[in-house]
């Protein structure tokens, strides 16, 4: 099997679209056919149902697809990693951070990079809050700073940079905001606004519980997207957000009260990657990430975990 054959089968499986198969391949349609009819030869079988409306795998194609994929992403690590060695981890690095306060230690460890590893050229990009792990997935991010617990077992976790507490964004009109803190308990007074994506239901969990510590059932408000989005919500009084300290700080508006939840555990920042991309320079990242959390965790007297 030819490797061209191989990536077009893969993405044509993906996008079951001629199209932008060829666009992402940068080859014609013609071209991706011809592929396709070679492949489909050598196999002895169809792997597409093809119609003047859409394009489908057939029960073949699905079983070669779930064959070849472990393989193909094994090969492209491999690939990766020996590029990386010969290059002494000269490369383009994608890491991802899911709020201000990862932002900031990202960006820190990305200054730091430049004087230790100047060839190592690191783009930052905020993580969806509705979609935590796909661009991980996708491999638009090689590394990203996120909210922990992580249980994917696709993904691995390096251990807990820094933590910090949580707290209630409230309606400042509602009783609760009046408080000097609240507890878990209180969470059954008010509906929580959860998240609208592709989310794992322990990280939905975390940030939405269904229930409080004795039983009672808790409220649900409206899903959102995006911080921004969410205490708009509250300001207008549709519920409230459970979120992590230092949003009272980067997200300080009119209409929402932050009140301490003192009973809830810490929230914990660390590193995830895929298992099959853990290159040299996530490992370079991963070492320079922790001397930034370290020093932003000094400064902040946040904990450590």
């Amino acid at each position: 099997m030819e490797r061209d054959e191989l990536e077009c089968f893969l993405l044509l499986a993906d996008e079951l679209h001629f199209g932008r198969t060829a666009e992402r391949m940068r080859l014609s349609r013609a071209r991706v056919s011809q592929l396709v009819q070679r492949l489909e030869r050598r196999v002895g079988a169809p792997l597409f149902i093809r119609t003047s409306r859409r394009v489908g795998l057939t029960a073949l194609g699905r079983q070669l697809r779930a064959d070849l994929e472990p393989h193909h992403r094994a090969i492209e690590a491999a690939l990766e990693r020996a590029v990386a060695t010969a290059r002494g981890i000269d490369s383009v690095l994608h890491v991802g951070f899911a709020n201000p306060l990862t932002g900031e230690i990202v960006m820190k460890a990305t200054e730091a990079l430049r004087v230790t590893h100047p060839g190592l050229a690191v783009e930052v990009c905020e993580v969806p809050l509705g979609d935590p792990y796909g661009q991980l997935r996708k491999g638009k991010f090689d590394v990203q700073l996120t909210e922990f617990p992580v249980r994917e077992e696709d993904l691995r976790g390096g251990s807990v940079l820094l933590a910090e507490d949580r707290v209630l964004a409230l309606p400042s009109s509602h009783p609760l905001a009046a408080r000097p803190s609240v507890t878990r308990e209180d969470l059954a007074d008010v509906p929580l606004l959860t998240i609208d994506g592709d989310v794992p239901d322990y990280w939905l969990d975390h940030h939405a519980p269904p229930r409080t510590p004795g039983g009672r059932p808790i409220g649900r408000g409206p899903g959102v997207t995006n911080t921004q989005e969410a205490l708009t919500l509250v300001a207008a009084g549709k519920g409230a957000l459970l979120a992590p300290a230092h949003t009272a700080t980067y997200f300080a508006r009119p209409g929402v009260t932050y009140v301490p939840l003192t009973d809830a555990e810490p929230t914990g920042y660390g590193l995830v990657w895929r298992r099959d991309r853990e290159t040299g320079a996530v490992a370079a990242f991963a070492r320079t990430a922790r001397e930034a959390a370290a020093e932003i965790r000094t400064e902040a007297g946040l904990i450590a975990l």
